[in-house]
């Protein structure tokens, strides 16, 4: 058995799952200190189905506090940002598109050396390895421990940072080094910047991830745990400890990957509603959609993968505003329950709308039973308008397609979508963010340029799709179950040597113990 659990910024929650069935599930607010609230959810889904702590095989978990850490600028290392670029890549010095307040919150310790390589692996310039231990001398004077090492094109050739790790590691004892390649894609400045907010959030990896492991050991829970990354797979503790970069955008990913189970539909789009806000997203082989644009986080841009989303301001606790014709983005979140019409509190809200309406039985219907019908329906109307247009907005093309909703606001669309071919909502959608974390696979992925007049198109695509296996096997996947689920060619015809850059993507299930 394993049991999936989804921190979320106001509830937490928890299922327990016997291979493809649900055994129990559960929801709690999230607490300040993470690991009460896990405790509380894993503490009722274990009493409520009669299940000992030591028939659990592994505990997955999706966490946004990694997210929120960056967004809030709170709990955030200093970084050293060291670039092995020189000659090349002088202009633009690391940070520079960052917002003010939080460059200045990671300290803009910026250093750039000789060094780097062309896309087809060859060197522009050699490791200045003198000029790297002096850097660790002034890094080590600062008192800083986190290090973002970047290399022009280390996707290609990744000599020069581990060699550059190497230095540091002997420099710098004890310090948290990110290398780039680890992290990001191809394009150099996105992927810099990925690696400095994956370097200043390492301290907090490692209390959140003990936070984690508290809570498993107070209910002797001994099964290993993982976390969610955002492409939809798993990684170990110890991974999430060196990368918590990789679980941004985990929440609406689990939501997803659950509405793909739930559903047993690969290809659909899905609308997870929650208390404040909506994120929509486009299945595709039961995976969500990965953006092809850089993607921002906290106003940095970053090139790592992340799943095409739309947010938008709709769910349970939305203020309703104008009659019903505006609805949102404000929200009075967490709160819904003291705040809300129907709980007794003075604030009109999405959640009113539909209980008026007879849409569900919570609360008391009676304090929203002067609502005009007027307002009532415009407002019905307005939300699924709102709804409607994020789903036709996230498509590929006009055609319909089936739209699967989950969340606990999933209860605000009523009606049909213009957009839809049709409107699914399984059984168990309100945690389907926690199944989509007990239900995840193990992933292995390359992005890298290949130059074609070494080796043939095929043998190149060979090499790829190999060492994306060979990556989740690593990760943790049963060689038996992995397969490549998505492989995307694009040819480089600005450079020589008939270029072409190539991403492969493996998934497998997870050998459990």
């Amino acid at each position: 058995m394993r049991v999936g659990v989804d921190v979320g910024g106001t509830n937490t929650d928890a299922v327990l799952m016997d291979g493809l069935s649900v055994v129990a599930w559960h929801k709690t607010p999230t607490t300040a200190d993470v690991s009460s609230g896990i405790i509380a959810a894993l503490r009722a889904v274990l009493g409520g189905s009669g299940i000992g702590p030591a028939a659990i095989q592994g505990v997955m978990i999706g966490t946004t506090h990694f997210t929120n850490a960056v967004v809030e600028r709170k709990r955030l290392r200093q970084v050293a940002a060291v670039r092995l670029a020189l000659p090349a890549a002088r202009s633009l010095p690391p940070m520079i598109d960052w917002p003010a307040d939080l460059a200045h919150t990671l300290g803009l310790h910026r250093y750039m050396l000789q060094g780097g390589h062309e896309f087809d692996g060859r060197e522009i310039a050699t490791l200045d390895e003198a000029g790297l231990r002096q850097v660790a001398a002034d890094i080590r004077g600062k008192g800083l421990a986190a290090v973002a090492i970047t290399s022009v094109f280390s996707p290609v050739n990744a000599g020069m940072e581990a060699r550059a790790r190497a230095i540091l590691a002997e420099e710098l004892p004890g310090c948290a080094l990110s290398l780039s390649h680890d992290i990001g894609r191809v394009g150099f400045l996105e992927r810099e910047n990925a690696t400095i907010m994956n370097a200043c959030l390492t301290a907090l990896a490692g209390t959140v991830v003990n936070s984690f492991r508290a809570a498993l050991a107070e209910l002797k829970i001994t099964a290993p745990f993982y976390i969610s990354q955002n492409d939809g797979t798993l990684m170990s503790a110890d991974y999430v400890e060196r990368y918590p970069v990789l679980t941004f955008a985990s929440g609406p990913t689990n939501s997803m990957r659950g509405a793909a189970f739930l559903s047993r539909t690969k290809e659909a789009m899905v609308v997870d509603i929650g208390g404040t806000t909506s994120d929509v997203g486009m299945l595709l082989h039961g995976f969500p959609r990965e953006s092809s644009v850089a993607v921002e986080i906290g106003g940095v841009r970053t090139n790592f993968r992340m799943p095409d989303v739309l947010s938008f301001g709709l769910g349970g606790g939305s203020l309703v505003r104008d009659d019903g014709a505006r609805i949102g983005p404000d929200s009075v979140g967490y709160e819904l329950t003291e705040k809300a019409l129907v709980f007794g509190g003075d604030v009109l809200t999405a959640t009113d709308i539909v209980v008026a309406a007879g849409r569900i039985d919570i609360g008391e219907r009676r304090r929203v039973g002067r609502l005009k019908g007027a307002l009532v329906n415009t407002a019905l109307a307005t939300m699924n308008r709102m709804v409607d247009e994020a789903v036709d907005r996230m498509k590929t093309s006009a055609e319909r397609l089936p739209v699967i909703l989950v969340g606990g606001g999933a209860i605000l669309v009523t009606a049909d979508l213009p957009a839809a071919s049709a409107i699914v909502r399984p059984e168990y959608s309100g945690v389907a963010n926690a199944i989509g974390a007990a239900i995840a696979q193990v992933g292995g992925e390359v992005d890298r340029v290949f130059s074609l007049e070494r080796q043939s198109r095929e043998e190149a695509l060979g090499d790829a799709k190999r060492e994306a296996i060979d990556k989740a096997i690593t990760a943790g996947a049963t060689r038996e179950s992995v397969q490549i689920v998505d492989v995307e060619e694009v040819p480089l015809a600005y450079l020589p040597s008939s270029a072409t850059r190539i991403r492969a993507k493996a998934v497998g299930d997870l050998a459990m113990r």
